[in-house]
């Protein structure tokens, strides 16, 4: 999903932070699990009843790799971030928990899209959780970034912005598929692609800056 943020400060120990981790841990292996009892055959069919039940069976495939490739991704990026938050304030502890909430519901959305790919409702209801999942986990790193990297010019403050800046591009691009989902709910899901590019250009772009 994202590059990784440099020189965090682990807060493991703080017991608060501990019970967070376990329970965004449990959260998103769940929310994984959940992602496959889309997909499965009816047991005891002829050969040309598999061959079509399997075929059917595709977009379900489909939909289950692409979620399952997408919330592994936001565990990665909302462990490492919450491994260097400062948990200690009400906001904070809310975005997490709704980020949570938005990841349990992933399994929902990836149903309807893989019945219902033609379909703009369901595109948009995909890219719309997409999107608020990666606003959430940029809008904790903006929250905490002078308390994470008191130093603005330090690399490891760099890093985290350039990190933020993925974040919120994926939220902006999936965003922007919402409305194109109603005109073309197929170019929107193709529009999902331009991530790889955008995440590549602001990587290149922060990677060029000249260190402090």
């Amino acid at each position: 999903m994202t590059e990784p943020l440099a020189e965090t400060h682990p807060n493991e120990s703080d017991p608060d932070a501990a019970r967070l981790i376990v329970l965004s841990d449990g959260v998103y292996a769940i929310a994984m699990t959940l992602l496959v009892i889309n997909v499965a055959i009816p047991a005891h069919l002829d050969d040309a009843a598999f061959r079509r039940a399997l075929s059917d069976a595709l977009p379900n495939i489909g939909a289950f790799a692409l979620s399952f490739t997408l919330i592994a991704g936001f565990w990665r990026d909302h462990r490492r971030i919450l491994t260097a938050l400062p948990i200690d304030t009400a906001m904070v502890t809310r975005l997490i928990l709704l980020g949570l909430g938005l990841v349990a519901l992933l399994p929902f959305p990836t149903a309807l899209l893989a019945e219902y790919a033609s379909q703009p409702e369901a595109v948009a209801l995909y890219a719309g959780a997409m999107a608020m999942i990666h606003a959430v986990h940029a809008t904790l790193l903006l929250l905490t970034q002078r308390q994470v990297h008191p130093s603005p010019e330090s690399s490891a403050a760099t890093t985290r912005r350039r990190f933020t800046a993925q974040l919120g591009s994926s939220a902006l691009i999936f965003t922007l598929s919402v409305p194109l989902a109603y005109i073309n709910p197929e170019a929107a899901m193709w529009f999902w692609l331009t991530l790889i590019p955008a995440h590549y250009v602001l990587g290149h772009y922060f990677n060029r800056l000249p260190p402090k």
